[in-house]
């Protein structure tokens, strides 16, 4: 309550007290003495309950006593006192509500006076309160609507001049809050606070009019004298006046709209001519002479001036929301007026391009299509005639939806969804009576739908609406196979959520359907067949993104709708384990059948439709096939799996044992997945786990409490809780256990992302809140030392998030922190600085990281006190009253800040010193992170922190003064020398003096040279340094000489300024600013913000060094949105000049300007970006507004300019504005003028322009079409049609066309001249296509461009030609191509034209091409129709067949008349006509083809324009033809292109004999492609089929073979040899090349050996390996040479230093070969060959490469193909686990263990060459500036050692070594000894904290250790002699 309120009140009950007696009355007095002193509200709210009741049992007892007036009065004192929200409020309005009549009036007095009170305010501020009041009382509170119906009652009749009325207090109100915000004007948060408090004026003035209406019956009102008259005239005035004005709110503007027709039609009469005077003002055709003088008093502006479109359209808006429209209440009037909204609304609709007009006239279009609904419920026949799905209104709606279905805005794209909705029904509502589902309306809007390709997002709901009016079986009808069709569109991402929907509406819409005409065992299958087998096939044989899509949006809904399905799932998917066991398991690519079903049941158990003990124990699923599905190869098959064991209907759902068995197991195979995504739905999944382990022990717990002793004793022979509360412990330790040893030394990146993340996860899910004494598992419980020392050395991570992950998860362990010795803590502290100062960047972050660590510790204050700087400066203690956190941090802070001003002391003496020994950008990046950790807004030691943050500023302000010359000059990234030539050299520092910018406008006014300089002493540039001795080479800080370099120096500029920007920036934002200078609240003051402003204006406008101003830029940014937020007059105004006084600058031309003129504008649009992304985002964004006028008007100058720079900076910071997504739709409406201005910048003399031109174009391409995500050039996914592209750009309709004809009238002449605009405007018009839905009533006609481009099409520049080709496409109308395509072709010059243009007719052609190509591949084309036309198109192309043959001289037309003849070609065979109709086409192309080059000879060179693509057409023909002849169903049949075609098989030996790669290329590719299907049985083996064409070639290719040149085509001729039968092949190598097979297999080893192609190699491997296989298995001659030789290529191929390429042919051929040489009971290559090749699989296990390790694990799942049940399709872990598994077996059957243990024990030990190893990294380190070292990101040393030794451990015992073999032991425990002591003594040599300071050689160090403890226990375990002598 407010003061004056509380205090009223209290006097009152205090009055009560005193003057009633009564027991009653005093109790009553009490209880409200009591109420109004309480604070609380929950309990003023029980007082109040307890209150009310007595009041109505005093009322029974004595009414109207002065105890209830009291009473009631403190009631309205309290209700008018409380705020809206208060919870209070609406108790008190409820109680007063169920008040007796007796009591009723009563309180209605006191209310009245109350409000009277109220209504007497004269503060502005507290209007908005009473306005609050005002309209609390009118809802639902029928006591206020009563006081105020009165007061306007009394305030009316019996004019209470004395009192202010409610109506008169609102237009005072709102006259007064309207000047205020005119005096405001700038104040953007004030003027937004007072629009809010007039948009509730208008609110409450409407809810008055509403509610109250009653009082005004009668004419009394009405009178011009009446007040309430006067006073509504007075309130519409200003309603009309705040919906004309621009610069309010749009919603104030739309809600004046609503509240003009709501006083209009509450005043105006007759109501019958509302409707007319309403449409007048929408047509702007008012007449003085029909409209009352009050309205033209009130409302003459609407009538007077123009109306804007915005105020239109709120106008439509406040008509459609305030008029009564159901019933047909208003007429043929309201008929009228209905159409004429719709009319203005559809016209508004092309004009209004702002994103929120858009998003407003989408929503009010919807609300018309409702009223339009209402009113045709009784509706005259005209109406409905005019609202007919085939009338012009509607037609016209369908425009706007098919232009507006993707619009980028969800909600426009929402509201068009509606109104076809709404249109469908409003059709219907004409058509009542008539067959829905024949309805012409209804087919051609099903037909054009289904023509519409599916990546069209308008289409899926559209066909959802669709399907609900006419019904899902009229859809299947036209295509039964849509719903697989929309199942493929699932596997993009952004379609799937449409997709699932549609089909979610059919497959519902279709049960209805069907259950309403069969019986449930005839539906349910048809239902099944036409729904889930299509979705089974694709999650078995599916690509992984459609599949997973699918999983997530498409088979919940499934199985809600129809839980039964899941049963017929699994017996279809089970049903497919009997078949071969690959399918069921799937592959690395697939799910197979076992994915299938594991996501099937992982749907049905997380939506509780199925159990884990259902699963497991009603043998749904065994235990082995979900350890399968745990280590499947396919990610999402693991997830699956998984997310089956995690995800639960109920979160408090008991884990199983089985299920943490499960857990445990998948934990030891997958924590190193290399993709994020898998690894992040790995710990979400296993996060859900925790919680539910987290909410059943809780459950648990309870339900031991409250159980009684006797209930305990009887359940616990059932279950017993605590066995399972001990199990849940012990399976989270060992959880735990396994996470904690995956952080050990080498371990990879995703290994250690993904345990830190599960424990992080751990240590929240189990952590105890308040209250909870009994938890099931703490973290806390299994961390020691040892693992809070493993965590610490997580900071060394090349990963920052690693360090991250790490840092947290130490905080949430805060009661561990202080675990570390004094000595430790030094150390670390030390390890910190010495990090922080390090030349390595990265080092820095590390240092951070341990440094905001360490601050949490008791002990670090005393670490940095005894650095004597900061002692003598810091005077602090620990008994000071402040937390240990703020100390230390304030400590660490000044302990850097020191070391930085030292350095940059140093620096400001030899900045090149400074880079090569102590940067300084790692104290800042320090000092920045101490920071952000600290709660600066609850502080102790201000005086402190008030000298620190200034001494900050001051420090940053001179390290910038030292950087700043290198980030700023015209070079920065090459002005040292790299090479360490002394004369070079010598000038370094005279080059460092001098630097000055070159590139700003004056660079641009006059052209300057630069000074030659000769040799200068140094002496006065340098300290004691002459100049010849002035070297590269400087001392460093541990007296080392080190080379500086460039990069050195440029390093440690830009990332000190970044590094001071970032500090700078933070102080701004985090720190509490002063609204004053003197005061003593805050950290920094008005001044040194204004400071920090300043000098991120100069940094970023005078930075040429991108690193430098990029970082600026963030930190600018947090200035200026903390600016944004201030109520600093001065420092919120801040941004608004500075962006004024850039752009002044930029327009000026001014020499002096040191803005940067080249890189883009540098800094420039950075700044302005951060300037006008601190706008407030809710405000009207006027900044921006007037920026991109500014920028557009420079952009395109009106005139000419005598200097280009200000045309450059704002095509510059154009394209950086377009490119920012902050400013979302509010910079789409000047898209158009940008484009403008791109395609105009283009044709400018002046490059720069130009080239800024072209970066602004390609950014708008992709601002309007989308970001390209694939590959194709043409694909329709980044296109969008040319109606909805010039629909909302319609301006560029006019200027494209208008530029276009500019081109296309340059294109008449002929001359070898190209256009500017030209390469643009085709571009962009080729990025539009065709569509179905274009229909009649658009004004963007595409008509007039098609002259223009077919013009374009005659440009000299073949490049221009084909884009025009392209570009024709969408502007040819479907039903139009043919006949265009005819009128092109008639076009072209006949054989007896003496002068022909081949450029016009090749542009001619290609527009065929394309054209042609479009019309064939559309889905909507009516057979006839297309069988007429493709007719007449056959027709014309024999007319000018000749420009294919000799005739036409020119190469390229012919190759363009080719490509037109293969189109046509592959249609007709993938369509199959036959006909004699076709005869004479056939025949010319045999014609063709015989008289063609390459039948009788070729009599051109290579460098003959054309001949190359002429020859590749040609080529294409011929094998378009073969293809169509030799189908089978073609070859029985009489077609005539089986008659005019020559032998396939002699054709194609005469292609491959060709003297043109090319040629041979293409038809070599054929034949592969030809091949591939008859080996893979996709087509039959008939006559005459593909079989027919590639047998008998054996002889053909291998004599290509050996002599082929060309290696593209060598490298297919291989590819051919091996896909062939080896056995068709051998027997005719020695009769063609004379070889025989042995000779075969060393030519093809010497290919391997000889070639320098990788693909080549790789080929020839194969064939390689699989000539090795056949002649094993087939022949007896012995090849020991052969096999050694390929042995030691396969092995050298798997190497790391290879190619991917190569290893991955390696693994193919060691998948190939795996057996008959790897797995075979006979070593048929011996054991040390055999071992080798299992080596490789290991190594190529850890490839880096996910290709290579999946290739790899098909080792595995081809070795375990017999046995009975094991793991076959792994993942690379597991595959290595079972790698090493099936190696010791193997050795046991071959009886080989004696001579594989030692093998092993080599592989475990390893073979590197530790020391040499460690200085090859150390050299390589100082060598490079950002190497990390080894960056892991898969490969394991440990992991593979621990599993090898895990396997040996289970050989050893049943080994038995003979004495040869002990030899050998003895050598390598010898080699072992020397190795432990060699890693002892290098450990020794290490400094302290080497896991820090020498993180590569101490990781490599401590795995040697593992694997030497290792080796040495299994040697142990061998029982050597007891000679020798093991050392650890």
């Amino acid at each position: 309550f407010s003061y004056k309120s509380y205090m009223r009140m209290r006097f009152l009950c205090m009055c009560v007290c005193v003057s009633f007696a009564d027991a009653e009355e005093h109790n009553l007095a009490t209880l409200l003495l009591h109420c109004v002193q309480l604070s609380d509200g929950i309990q003023q709210i029980h007082a109040i309950k307890q209150i009310v009741p007595l009041l109505k049992k005093m009322d029974r007892n004595c009414a109207c006593s002065p105890m209830i007036k009291c009473c009631l009065d403190i009631f309205g004192v309290m209700y008018f006192s409380l705020d809206a929200k208060n919870p209070l409020k609406k108790v008190l309005a409820s109680s007063l509500n169920g008040l007796p009549e007796q009591l009723m009036t009563e309180a209605m007095r006191s209310f009245i006076r109350c409000l009277k009170e109220e209504l007497k305010t004269t503060d502005l501020h507290l209007y908005r309160k009473v306005m609050d009041n005002l309209a609390s009382c009118m809802e639902n509170f029928s006591l206020g609507m009563m006081t105020c119906s009165i007061i306007v009652h009394l305030f009316n009749f019996f004019n209470y001049d004395l009192d202010l009325g409610v109506l008169q207090f609102l237009l005072k109100s709102l006259l007064e809050i309207q000047e205020e915000n005119r005096q405001l004007s700038g104040n953007s948060i004030a003027q937004t606070r007072l629009m809010h408090d007039l948009l509730m004026a208008i609110k409450v003035s409407m809810m008055l009019v509403q509610k109250v209406q009653e009082n005004f019956q009668g004419s009394l009102w009405k009178k011009p004298d009446s007040l309430v008259w006067q006073n509504m005239c007075g309130l519409l005035n200003s309603f009309i006046k705040f919906l004309m004005d621009e610069g309010l709110l749009p919603t104030v503007q739309t809600t004046s709209a609503l509240a003009v027709i709501l006083f209009t039609k509450t005043m105006f009469e007759p109501i019958a001519k509302l409707p007319c005077l309403v449409s007048d003002l929408l047509l702007c055709s008012v007449k003085y002479a029909n409209v009352p003088e009050w309205f033209v008093s009130s409302c003459g502006s609407l009538f007077i001036e123009e109306l804007s479109d915005s105020v239109l359209l709120y106008l439509c808006h406040g008509a459609l929301a305030m008029l009564e429209w159901k019933n047909c209440s208003m007429g043929q009037y309201g008929e009228k007026l209905l159409l004429d909204i719709a009319l203005v609304l559809l016209s508004l609709a092309s004009r209004l391009k702002d994103s929120n007009m858009a998003v407003s006239l989408s929503r009010i279009l919807a609300i018309w299509t409702n009223s339009a609904l209402d009113v045709l419920e009784s509706s005259s026949q005209n109406l409905k005639c005019s609202l007919n799905g085939n009338s012009n209104t509607i037609g016209k709606l369908l425009e706007y939806v098919y232009t507006h279905w993707e619009h980028p805005l969800d909600a426009v794209r929402h509201q068009a969804k509606l109104i076809f909705k709404n249109i469908l029904r409003i059709h219907q509502a004409t058509v009542k009576g008539s067959a829905v589902k024949s309805d012409p309306f209804f087919s051609m809007l099903t037909e054009s739908l289904l023509s519409l390709e599916w990546h069209v997002k308008g289409k899926y709901a559209s066909l959802g609406c669709l399907v609900r009016c006419v019904g899902v079986e009229n859809i299947l009808t036209v295509d039964r196979t849509i719903p697989t069709q929309i199942l493929d569109a699932m596997g993009d991402q952004t379609l799937a959520p449409y997709a699932s929907d549609l089909l979610e509406t059919m497959f519902i819409n279709h049960k209805s359907h069907l259950i309403s005409a069969f019986q449930k065992s005839t539906w349910i299958n048809q239902w099944h067949d036409t729904w889930v087998s299509p979705l089974l096939l694709i999650l078995c044989e599916g690509n992984p993104d459609q599949t997973t899509y699918i999983i997530d949006y498409y088979l919940p809904k499934l199985l809600k709708c129809n839980p039964d399905s899941l049963s017929y799932m699994i017996k279809i998917l089970e049903a497919s384990a009997d078949k071969l066991f690959i399918p069921f398991l799937g592959s690395c690519n697939t799910r197979g059948a076992l994915g299938a079903l594991m996501a099937c049941l992982r749907t049905a158990r997380a939506h509780g439709l199925i159990q884990f003990t259902d699963i497991i124990r009603g043998d749904l699923l065994s235990i082995e096939c979900v350890k399968q599905g745990l280590v499947h190869q396919h990610n999402q098959v693991r997830i699956d799996a998984l997310g089956l064991l995690c995800e639960t209907h109920r979160s408090t759902e008991i884990l199983s044992v089985e299920e943490m068995e499960l857990i445990q197991f998948f934990m030891m195979y997958n924590l190193n997945s290399q993709t994020p995504a898998v690894r992040q739905q790995i710990c979400s999944l296993l996060r859900k786990l925790f919680c539910r382990i987290q909410e059943s022990s809780q459950v648990l717990y309870k339900r031991e409490q409250s159980k009684t002793k006797q209930q305990l004793i009887t359940e616990s022979a059932k279950w017993d809780h605590f066995v399972t509360l001990q199990q849940y412990k012990d399976f989270m330790s060992s959880i735990c256990d396994k996470l904690f040893e995956a952080l050990f030394p080498g371990s990879s990146h995703p290994t250690r992302f993904s345990a830190l993340t599960i424990l992080g996860s751990i240590a929240e899910v189990f952590s105890v809140p308040e209250g909870q004494v009994q938890a099931v598992f703490h973290l806390s419980q299994e961390i020691d030392p040892a693992r809070v020392q493993t965590l610490i050395q997580c900071f060394a991570s090349t990963f920052e998030e690693v360090k991250v992950l790490a840092f947290e998860l130490l905080m949430k362990l805060n009661a561990t922190l202080d675990s570390q010795d004094s000595e430790n803590l030094r150390l670390l502290f030390q390890a910190g600085m010495d990090l922080s100062t390090s030349t390595k960047p990265y080092d820095c972050v590390t240092a951070s990281y341990l440094l905001n660590f360490l601050i949490h510790h008791k002990g670090l204050l005393g670490v940095c006190l005894k650095n004597q700087l900061v002692a003598l400066t810091f005077q602090i203690d620990a008994n000071m009253p402040a937390s240990t956190m703020e100390k230390n941090t304030l400590a660490v802070i000044k302990y850097l800040l020191a070391n930085l001003e030292q350095e940059i002391f140093q620096a400001e003496k030899s900045l090149l010193q400074a880079a090569a020994s102590f940067p300084m950008y790692g104290r800042v990046h320090c000092i920045t992170g101490a920071l952000r950790q600290l709660p600066l807004n609850n502080l102790t030691l201000m005086t402190e922190w008030r000298q620190m943050v200034a001494q900050l500023i001051l420090t940053s302000y001179r390290l910038s003064t030292v950087v700043s010359p290198i980030v700023q000059s015209s070079s920065p990234e090459g002005l040292i020398p790299m090479d360490t030539d002394s004369e070079t050299s010598g000038r370094l520092q005279m080059i460092l003096h001098e630097i000055q910018p070159r590139d700003s406008n004056d660079y641009f006014i006059q052209a300057k040279m630069l000074k030659e300089h000769h040799r200068v002493d140094l002496k006065n540039l340098t300290e004691n340094k002459p100049a010849e001795n002035t070297c590269i080479e400087i001392t460093g800080k541990e007296e080392q000489t080190c080379d500086v370099t460039a990069q050195m120096v440029l390093v440690c500029c830009w990332r000190s300024m970044k590094e001071i920007s970032l500090l700078l920036g933070m102080l701004c934002k985090l720190l509490p600013s002063q609204t004053v200078s003197e005061s003593s609240a805050g950290l920094i003051t008005v001044e040194q913000v204004k400071d920090i402003g300043n000098y991120f204006k100069h940094h970023l406008l005078q930075s040429r060094h991108r690193g430098a101003f990029e970082l600026a830029y963030t930190g600018f940014v947090m200035l200026t949105e903390t600016l944004s937020r201030c109520t600093n007059e001065s420092l919120r105004t801040l941004p608004q000049q500075w962006l004024c006084n850039v752009l002044e600058e930029i327009k000026s031309c001014d020499p002096s300007s040191k803005l940067c003129a080249t890189r883009r504008s540098a800094g420039i649009p950075f700044y302005i970006q951060a300037l006008l992304a601190s706008e407030p985002k809710k405000s009207k964004t006027d900044l921006l507004k007037m920026t991109m006028n500014e920028l557009l008007s420079l952009a395109v100058p009106v005139k000419e300019s005598p200097s280009i720079i200000p045309q450059v900076h704002a095509l510059n910071i154009l394209r950086a504005l377009f490119r920012d997504t902050r400013f979302g739709e509010n910079i789409i409406p000047y898209i158009a003028d940008g484009t403008q201005a791109a395609i105009l910048g283009f044709t400018s003399p002046v490059w720069t322009v130009r080239n800024s031109s072209t970066l602004l174009f390609s950014t708008l391409i992709t601002r309007i079409f989308g970001v390209k995500r694939g590959k194709d050039e043409n694909s329709k996914k980044n296109r969008m049609t040319g109606r909805e592209f010039f629909s909302r750009f319609p301006t560029l309709y006019p200027f494209l066309l208008q530029q276009l004809e500019v081109v296309a009238s340059t294109m008449e002449s002929g001359e070898l001249k190209l256009h500017p605009s030209l390469f643009l405007l085709l571009l962009i018009l080729g990025k539009l296509y065709p569509s179905p839905m274009d229909g009649t009533y658009s004004a963007l006609s595409m008509a007039p461009f098609v002259p223009f481009i077919m013009r374009c099409g005659h440009s000299p520049v073949y490049r221009s030609r084909e884009m025009a080709g392209r570009a024709l496409v969408p502007f040819v109308m479907v039903n139009q191509i043919p006949h265009t395509v005819q009128s092109l072709l008639t076009g072209l010059p006949d054989s007896s034209n003496l002068c022909i243009r081949q450029n016009s007719t090749h542009g001619m052609l290609l527009q065929v091409f394309h054209l042609l190509g479009s019309y064939l591949e559309s889905k909507h084309l009516v057979n006839s129709d297309l069988q007429q036309e493709l007719a007449d198109v056959i027709t014309c192309m024999k007319a000018k067949v000749w420009l294919a043959k000799r005739q036409n001289p020119c190469l390229v037309t012919r190759a363009a008349y080719l490509d037109v003849l293969v189109v046509l070609t592959n249609y007709l065979g993938k369509s199959r006509r036959k006909g004699m109709e076709l005869y004479d086409f056939w025949e010319e192309i045999h014609e063709v083809l015989s008289d063609s080059e390459l039948m009788t000879g070729v009599h051109y060179t290579s460098a003959e324009p054309g001949f190359t693509q002429y020859l590749q057409s040609i080529t294409k023909l011929a094998i378009s033809v073969l293809s169509v002849a030799t189908d089978p169903d073609i070859a029985k049949s009489s077609s005539p292109v089986a008659q005019h075609v020559m032998n396939p098989t002699l054709l194609v030996v005469q292609l491959l004999q060709s003297d043109f790669h090319e040629v041979r290329l293409l038809i070599l590719e054929a034949v592969l492609l030809w091949l591939k299907q008859v080996n893979s049985k996709q087509v039959t083996e008939e006559k005459g089929g593909p079989l027919s064409i590639v047998s008998d070639m054996e002889v053909t290719l291998l004599r290509m073979a050996v002599k082929e040149k060309h290696p593209e085509c060598f490298c297919k001729i291989l590819e051919i040899l091996h896909c062939m039968d080896l056995r068709n092949v051998l027997p005719r190598t020695e009769h063609s090349i004379k070889m025989n097979p042995k000779g075969f297999l060393n030519w093809a080893l010497n290919i391997i050996d000889a070639s320098k192609s990788i693909e080549i190699q790789c080929v020839a491997l194969k064939l390689a390996s699989k000539l090795v296989i056949h002649l094993v298995q087939n022949c007896q001659e012995v090849m020991e040479t052969e096999m050694q030789r390929w042995i030691q290529l396969v092995t050298s191929c798997c190497g790391d230093e290879q190619q991917t390429e190569t290893r991955l042919a390696a693994a193919e051929v060691l998948r190939s070969v795996t057996p008959l040489f790897l797995t075979n009971q006979k070593l048929i290559l011996g054991l040390s060959s055999t071992l080798a090749m299992w080596k490789c699989v290991a190594q190529l296990l850890q490839s880096e490469d996910p290709m290579v390790r999946d290739t790899a694990a098909d080792v595995i799942r081809v070795a375990q193909t017999c046995s009975k049940f094991a793991f076959r399709v792994v993942n690379a872990s597991m595959a290595m686990d079972l790698a090493f598994g099936i190696v010791c077996e193997l050795l046991q059957q071959w009886n080989q263990t004696s001579a594989g243990v030692p093998v092993l024990l080599e592989w475990l030990l390893g073979e590197d060459d530790l020391k040499k190893d460690l200085e090859t990294t150390t050299k390589m380190e100082d060598d490079n500036l950002f190497n990390k070292g080894e960056v892991n990101f898969w490969a394991e040393t440990l992991t593979n050692v621990r599993q090898l030794s895990k396997h040996l451990l289970l050989l050893i015992p049943a080994t038995c070594l003979n004495t040869p073999d002990q030899g050998e032991l003895h050598r390598l425990a010898r080699m072992v000894s020397d190795q432990a002591q060699l890693v002892k003594q290098l450990l020794k040599e290490l400094p302290p904290t080497p896991e820090f300071s020498k993180t590569v050689e101490f990781t490599r160090l401590s795995i040697q250790n593992e694997r030497i403890s290792t080796c040495l226990k299994i040697l142990t375990l061998l029982e050597l002699d007891n000679d020798d002598t093991f050392v650890l």
